[in-house]
């Protein structure tokens, strides 16, 4: 599991077992005792996922979590609370100060690992999107717009029978507008959901339902296209922290047991709508305008014209996070030929499904672009030279195992692709230097090419 985690403690024996479950769960792991070490390591070494004690008497860590989210540069930095009392005043306050969850000791183990994968799956797709975002500011489209504190849409689901007017009066009170009931297997028969809801609230706690059942309710949300970008917070029985991981697991944005304090379930709920909202908006402002700029009109992919700033900001970040930054250059091998033999309509043809094939078998965060006529371009944020090696191979491969139809007229045709990788060394590529890095993949494009082609090549930098 990828992912980097500070711990932030105290009292040394909970900062060594809780480096020890991070590093059997294959996190790399930072651990110190004060803020102000703490501050040091985020300057130099920033991390995805920060564990805090807030319950330390000698410091005020709940001034440090409200410094976090308050930064740009810190604010997308998920932060768990730790040794934080169980009680709803103590919880509240932790979540105020800007924790995205709080995990009273003793942990389960369980549930705290399902927290931590869920929460950099957020992470992971908030940053992706800021990202994209930052580049189309800086290619000179419109800024998203100011947020909002609560969702238009809020549906409440329950199994058929049940009554749980009091936690919908509780959300509706907290959040300040209408919540809709539902019946979970109607929503589960219905085609769509109409109008979508910005967040799902499901009752899990009626034992009459089998946990299968919900199990399929969370997945199928998440699934379907028209519900899938809505978030879900999961009320769960007390004292069943298993049911909590595999629901958070299965996709469930948030989990809260049964039983908790008003104050604290509209404080989650406010914070899955908030980002539910950014995120839109977000992708709207990708969707709308700059596309149209920006994109391959023939294979939906994007242009040289967006390469350059939104590889300038990979490189940023992985340089922040302390991660190398793989380049890729793929070149169709006898372009040419394909042209001349079957007509340019056939060339296009080949391209338009190469850029599927690429577009399909990698990664959201990755940048996949169409930087020529038959040239191709992949980055990829933190990929170590030889996990970039196994990728080229591995899109090599995806191109010639099937052939390429040409349609009705022409016959299915063999294609080949060669590969140029170049990876920045540990601590990602200076800004000024990613003309230099894009060169030696280039070059080693060529040195593919002189080799026979259908064939991958490693920059010397990178080999």
């Amino acid at each position: 599991m990828s992912g980097r985690i500070l711990i932030v403690d105290t009292v040394a024996t909970n900062r060594i077992v809780l480096k020890v479950k991070m590093l059997s769960a294959q996190f790399s792991v930072d651990a110190c005792s004060s803020r102000i070490e703490a501050e040091a390591i985020i300057a130099t070494n920033r991390p995805d996922l920060i564990l805090v004690n807030l319950s330390d008497p000698a410091e005020d860590r709940h001034d440090f979590c409200k410094t976090l989210k308050s930064e740009p540069e810190t604010a997308s930095i998920a932060v768990i609370a730790v040794g934080v009392a169980d009680t709803s005043r103590a919880r509240f306050a932790a979540l105020d100060a800007g924790a995205d969850d709080v995990l009273p000791r003793p942990m389960n183990d369980t549930l705290l690992l399902a927290r931590i994968r869920s929460l950099l799956r957020v992470r992971s797709a908030s940053q992706e999107l800021v990202l994209r975002d930052s580049t189309s500011r800086a290619l000179g489209f419109e800024e998203a717009g100011a947020q909002f504190e609560t969702a238009a849409h809020v549906a409440f689901l329950s199994p058929e029978g049940a009554s749980r007017h009091d936690l919908v009066r509780m959300l509706s009170e907290g959040l300040r507008q209408p919540v809709r009931e539902l019946e979970t297997t109607g929503v589960l028969k219905q085609t769509a959901v109409t109008p979508v809801p910005d967040l799902f609230v499901v009752d899990g706690t009626d034992t009459g339902t089998s946990p299968n059942a919900l199990f399929g309710l969370v997945s199928d949300l998440r699934s379907r296209s028209e519900t899938r970008l809505s978030t879900q917070l999961i009320v769960v029985p007390h004292g069943q922290p298993e049911l909590a991981a595999m629901f958070l697991d299965l996709g469930a944005d948030d989990v809260v047991t049964c039983g908790t304090s008003k104050g604290e379930i509209t404080l989650r709920a406010k914070a899955l709508i908030r980002r539910k909202l950014l995120h839109d908006r977000l992708r709207d402002t990708v969707r709308n305008g700059l596309h149209a700029a920006v994109t391959d009109p023939l294979t939906g992919l994007y242009n040289r014209r967006y390469v350059e700033p939104h590889l300038a900001r990979m490189a940023t970040q992985s340089r922040n996070a302390g991660r190398e930054l793989a380049v890729m250059m793929l070149d169709i091998d006898h372009f040419k030929s394909i042209n001349d033999t079957y007509g340019h309509a056939a060339g296009d043809k080949v391209l338009v499904q190469l850029a599927d094939r690429l577009r399909e078998n990698l990664r959201a965060i990755d940048l996949v672009a169409r930087i020529g006529g038959e040239e191709f371009l992949v980055a990829m944020p933190r990929t170590t030279s030889a996990q970039a090696r196994g990728a080229a191979d591995r899109l090599r491969r995806l191109v010639n195992c099937r052939p390429f139809d040409l349609g009705e007229v022409c016959p299915q045709l063999r294609v080949t692709v060669s590969v140029g990788v170049a990876v920045s060394g540990f601590g990602g590529m200076e800004q000024r230097n990613l003309g230099q890095m894009c060169d030696q993949a280039d070059a080693a494009l060529y040195a593919a090419k002189s080799a026979g082609r259908d064939q991958v090549a490693m920059s010397k930098s990178a080999a």
